[in-house]
């Protein structure tokens, strides 16, 4: 018996070897440092599902925010955590790059204005100033968002105010800021004791897109591994909906020092109607769209087809 046990323990031993042995190793760069709306790959990652699938991911935060697509387009990483509309800008470049996954599948970015201002409609943001981070498409969105309310651009001024778009709207350095994430700002602004109101830009003007999105290498990526990874993270996103206070405690114990604070419960508890029920699912009219948008703003000068960078199942 004590023979047969030994074997026994040493086959499992040698099974547990081999899939180890055989498990994929996969490169994944997020779009930022982990936050809630990493949920989905983060809880894959904890549970087990990605090893379940075969894989061995490695999850890495970018030093600069702005490379993760350029490190995929290079081959340096296999996956990254980007957004539709950088996505579509690359593939206007020529970049080699497509769509793998949907992380989040509607906006986040909102333009907020503070309850206390006389702001209380588009309309109102006539003469004011508009803090925003990141220079050069702003036309585009905030002009759009202005037109719905006839409003034109130059009635307004904006101010670069880099990543501090809280405080600069906090300290009345601005009225309005644009970019604030409808599950960060608005929350941050009201744990500082400001409450605050969006305009989204989906409801005005603005045609809806996929947030956060996975990129690949149409040259170096594997079908198949895809659809484990996409697999992985499906099974994630309907346990975090299904069970959120239990996948809140799940979440933060990958990194407890600095996942678990006011600002991150309060934005899981409002991004989890945000995650794709589908990560592989997709709508290429809603690619071509928001590429058509683009184009006409002046973002791109080249109209590419969502059929040769996004990839369906």
């Amino acid at each position: 018996m004590k023979k047969q046990l030994l074997h026994s323990i040493a086959a499992l031993s040698l099974s547990v070897a081999s899939f180890n042995a055989a498990a994929e190793k996969l490169s994944l760069m997020l779009d930022w440092f982990v936050n809630p709306n990493h949920g989905p790959i983060i809880l894959a990652q904890e549970k087990g599902w990605f090893t379940e699938q075969g894989l061995e991911v490695e999850i890495q935060e970018p030093a600069d925010p702005s490379i993760p697509d350029k490190l995929v387009a290079a081959g340096k990483t296999d996956l990254a955590v980007s957004y539709q509309s950088t996505l579509i800008s690359g593939a206007a470049a020529g970049l080699p790059l497509v769509r793998s996954a949907t992380l989040i599948s509607g906006p986040l970015n909102s333009l907020i204005v503070l309850d206390k201002s006389s702001i209380k409609s588009l309309a109102d943001l006539e003469g004011k100033n508009i803090g925003i981070a990141i220079v050069g498409n702003e036309e585009a969105t905030i002009g759009t968002m202005l037109r719905s309310a006839h409003v034109s651009m130059d009635k307004v001024k904006i101010i670069n105010v880099g990543w501090a778009l809280s405080s600069s709207l906090a300290s009345g350095k601005v009225d309005a800021i644009w970019g604030g994430l409808r599950n960060f700002e608005l929350n941050q602004l009201e744990l500082e004791g400001y409450k605050a109101t969006a305009f989204y830009p989906e409801e005005h003007g603005v045609p809806p897109y996929d947030e956060l999105i996975v990129v690949a290498n149409p040259n170096n990526y594997n079908p198949e591994t895809i659809e484990k990874f996409n697999t992985a993270i499906e099974k994630a996103t309907v346990y975090l909906i299904n069970h959120p206070e239990k996948a809140w405690l799940e979440f933060i114990a990958y990194a407890p020092d600095t996942l678990n604070n006011d600002l991150n419960r309060q934005a899981w508890e409002d991004t989890l109607t945000r995650f794709a029920l589908r990560p592989g699912a997709v709508e290429l009219k809603r690619y071509d769209d928001y590429a058509a948008f683009m184009k006409q703003h002046k973002i791109i000068n080249k109209l590419p087809k969502a059929q040769d960078y996004v990839l369906t199942y």
